[in-house]
Parts: structure tokens; sequence; C-alpha cells
């Protein structure tokens, strides 16, 4: 692939914006300077440096993103910053999406690509991907409430009772509540549904895939194939 092209598609700009990078010698691939934009490359594998910032070449973007509060899972926020803000330009000129949205308020796993297919397998309530949330409650969480969460909940506007995959007590106002659903607000309705209310959310895994300990509130990482292998499973 020629190497104007290849930056193209990782999003550093138009076809001559791209030209223009590299003839000013602002590019480097595999380690080695390049001044020529219709250089020959094989993108497998191949990783590029653009003003000394190295990036692995990706045909789709797969990323994971650990959400700070305060933040809105839209492209045009209107009360908070939106999580897009914390992304490099690159990413948002490939037109990365974030697969299913996390209120302002809640923290945690958030995952964002530009493959539609992927994007729409692990957002759409018929593929049921199991989604985890540590939520901190208002009140102490009993085992009735608990109960009520696993046989299911009826909410406003919603046709049947919901409920949980899974739900564990991690302290006395602390659970583990696992979905398969993606309801507006779910999380918080169900609490309510069962005489408590939720004061933190975190969501802490997607499928197989667990939020990374080591990655800081407001960081992000490509996703790995391993990684993406776990966000199959239902585990």
């Amino acid at each position: 692939m020629q190497l104007e092209r290849l930056l193209h598609g990782q999003g550093f700009g138009t076809r001559k914006a791209c030209r223009a990078l590299v003839r000013a010698g602002r590019v480097t691939v595999n380690g080695a300077p390049c001044d020529d934009p219709f250089a020959d490359f094989d993108p497998a594998g191949l990783t590029f440096t653009v003003d000394g910032e190295p990036w692995p070449y990706r045909e789709k973007a797969y990323l994971l993103l650990n959400k700070p509060a305060g933040y809105e899972c839209s492209q045009k926020p209107i009360h908070h910053p939106s999580v897009f803000a914390l992304l490099p330009d690159p990413l948002l000129a490939r037109g990365v999406q974030a697969v299913g949205r996390l209120d302002e308020d809640t923290t945690g796993l958030l995952l964002l690509s530009d493959d539609g297919q992927f994007i729409h397998r692990l957002s759409s309530p018929r593929h049921k991907v199991p989604k985890v949330y540590q939520v901190t409650a208002k009140h102490p969480v009993d085992a009735g409430q608990i109960d009520a969460l696993l046989n299911g909940v009826v909410l406003r506007d919603e046709p049947g009772p919901l409920a949980a995959l899974a739900c564990e007590a991690v302290s006395q106002r602390v659970i583990r509540l696992t979905l398969a659903e993606g309801k507006y607000h779910q999380v918080k309705r169900m609490l309510a549904a069962v005489g408590n209310r939720v004061e933190a959310l975190k969501r802490v895994a997607v499928g197989g895939l667990a939020l990374p300990e080591d990655l800081p509130e407001g960081g992000w990482r490509w996703l790995g194939e391993k990684e993406l292998e776990l966000l199959a499973s239902r585990k």
C-alpha cells in the first residue's frame, strides 16, 4: 500500500495532506525515515510514526476507554465534555463510535470502534452480550432486593419484567450486577424498582473482557486479538 494512502486510511488527513507530511520528513516507517509518499509497504504488522508519535497500523480500530465521570458519550454533547475529546485526532478522523452509551455520571469500560458490524454485535439486545456493573447503592442491599433483581422487576414503558443475569453482594451497599440489555438508565431504574437508589455506577466488564486495573480514568488503549476473543465470550 502506498504510504500516502496508508496514512490517509489511518486518519492523518486528506491524501494531499498526507503527501505533505511525508515530504516534510515527519514520518518514519518501521523505524526508518521515509520521504516518498508513494513508497509501497505491507501494512500487516507495520508501525509508523508521525512527528515522533508511534502508531501501529490497524485496518479497523478497536479501542477500550476507561470513562471518567462528567463526560457524555456523544459527539455533540450538551451539558458535559464528550468522551471523544479524550481520543487523539486521527482516531476521530477515522470516525470511531461508542459501542453503546454510558450516562455522564457512569464510569468504567467503554468500547469504541469504526467497525459497524462489531458495534452492532456488541450493542444489539438481540445478541445478549453480558455487561457487568459495580453498583454502589444509597441504602444497604438486602437478600430480598437481590432476589427481586434476579427474578425480574417491572419498569415503566417496558413490555415485561427485566431480570439481571447475575447479582451478587460485594459489601453492604455494593453489588455486581450483570445485564444482557442496555435500556435507558436501566441499572438506576431497576434499583429504584426494588426500593433503593444508585449512588455510583461503574461498568467493569463486557462479555468476557474486564476493565484493566492498570488503565487510569480517561485513558484508552487498542484492543488485542485475545481481548477481542474475550468480548465474544459469555463468561
